[in-house]
């Protein structure tokens, strides 16, 4: 299910999102220029291996900062950098900036952490952003449960009665994301476990359960801000309200 934009503006401008984006693609991009100068092991230097930490947890800690940056290849950015396009700007607006960043790199390093937890024999470098984006989905989804999400409509024959593009609640588009994690995650194991690589769901998984324990803590002495509520199952308006002064339309291992 893929989230097309939500219609929540935020009372400031997100720029820790904007910075963790840029960075992000400022990175791949780097990525890509090593290799193509013969440095083809930045994979495996600056990813996170679970085996390596477990061994040396000192000397490798700088690899789980490091790896929620880098990414395998430009869909794997662009489908990290989209979800946190349009959910990390409330968060942010929600809990603060600096808080955000708090909030941002402490799911990354839960995420990382679940998935070494999992498979801690495993010597295949892990990368991505998707733990910490999972931690801000959960955010989201505890601030915001209601919220229209306009999502590409899964379903082709609803196509005619609905269009290509459909409402759901916040609720439904998260946990759908979650549901679908946490079962292909146990169909993961066995080619982790072999050496092959993949998707790091359990990263996934555990950024997103940090989230939620998370996510009370960081809202102390906040407040959230009031959002519309998802009406019915119908199509997105044609002329949406205006999102607001800041508003937005809103082998290895991916994370």
């Amino acid at each position: 299910m893929l989230p097309i934009r939500d219609r929540l503006p935020t009372r400031t401008v997100p720029f820790v999102t904007y910075i963790i984006i840029a960075v992000n693609v400022l990175s791949f991009l780097w990525q890509g220029a090593l290799v193509e100068a013969g440095y083809t092991d930045v994979v495996s230097d600056f990813g996170f291996v679970p085996y390596l930490f477990q061994n040396d947890p000192v000397a490798q800690a700088p690899t789980i900062l490091a790896s929620m940056f880098m990414h395998g290849s430009t869909m794997h950015l662009f489908g990290n950098m989209l979800f946190l396009y349009i959910f990390g700007d409330n968060v942010e607006d929600a809990v603060g900036h600096g808080r955000y960043l708090a909030f941002y790199l402490l799911g990354g390093i839960a995420a990382a952490l679940a998935q070494m937890a999992v498979d801690p024999l495993s010597t295949v470098p892990m990368v991505g952003a998707s733990g910490a984006i999972a931690a801000v989905l959960a955010a989201y989804l505890a601030l915001y449960p209601r919220a229209p999400i306009t999502v590409l409509n899964p379903i082709f024959w609803l196509w005619f009665t609905f269009g290509l593009f459909l409402d759901l609640p916040a609720w439904v588009v998260v946990l759908e994301w979650f549901a679908a994690n946490l079962l292909s995650g146990f169909g993961a194991l066995a080619s982790a476990r072999h050496g092959t690589g993949g998707v790091a769901f359990f990263a996934h998984i555990g950024g997103f359960l940090a989230g939620l324990v998370l996510i009370g803590l960081f809202m102390i002495g906040r407040t959230k801000q009031k959002a519309d509520r998802w009406s019915g199952w119908r199509p997105p308006p044609r002329n949406p309200p205006s999102p607001g002064r800041f508003g937005g339309w809103g082998g290895r291992y991916y994370g």
